[in-house]
């Protein structure tokens, strides 16, 4: 899996904001969808704060790294380790979006994936309230999983 493409994926996905606001929920959030933790240098900052590039990465790297942890906890070590680098870096995406809670959620999907049907798994996805919710993120990654 190529790190920087997840990066740039997600920043089309999911947006960067340089500076401290509220997401859709009334989180803090700042850089590609992070959420202000008590941990970090930024709780308690008013809305509008600056976070700079550096920082936004920093916290894009850690959320990175979570969201692979939890993507090798969904499908276990050996059969994560054995998805071709486009396939981990669709699942990431959808893992960064979704959370394990609700990608666990994808039976089918993920059942075809472990057998590396990728055009089943693809149809799938597409069969979810995720897939209505996000539409074109959601299509474009779909393709991919296709073409693999």
């Amino acid at each position: 899996m190529n790190r920087e493409n997840v990066f740039n994926q997600l920043k089309i996905d999911e947006g960067v904001v340089h500076e401290i606001y509220l997401d859709h929920l009334g989180y803090a959030t700042f850089g590609v969808g992070h959420l202000v933790l008590e941990s970090d240098p930024e709780h308690g900052q008013p809305v509008g704060t600056p976070v700079s590039g550096e920082r936004v990465r920093e916290c894009f790297d850690h959320d990175l790294d979570l969201a692979i942890s939890e993507c090798k906890h969904l499908y276990g070590d050996v059969t994560w380790a054995k998805f071709p680098g486009e396939v981990q870096e669709i699942l990431v995406n959808m893992m960064f979006n979704m959370g394990r809670t609700r990608l666990s959620k994808f039976k089918k999907m993920n059942a075809h994936l472990v057998q590396k049907e990728w055009e089943s798994a693809a149809i799938e996805g597409r069969d979810s309230l995720w897939y209505r919710q996000v539409t074109n993120r959601a299509e474009r990654l779909m393709k991919r999983l296709e073409m693999v």
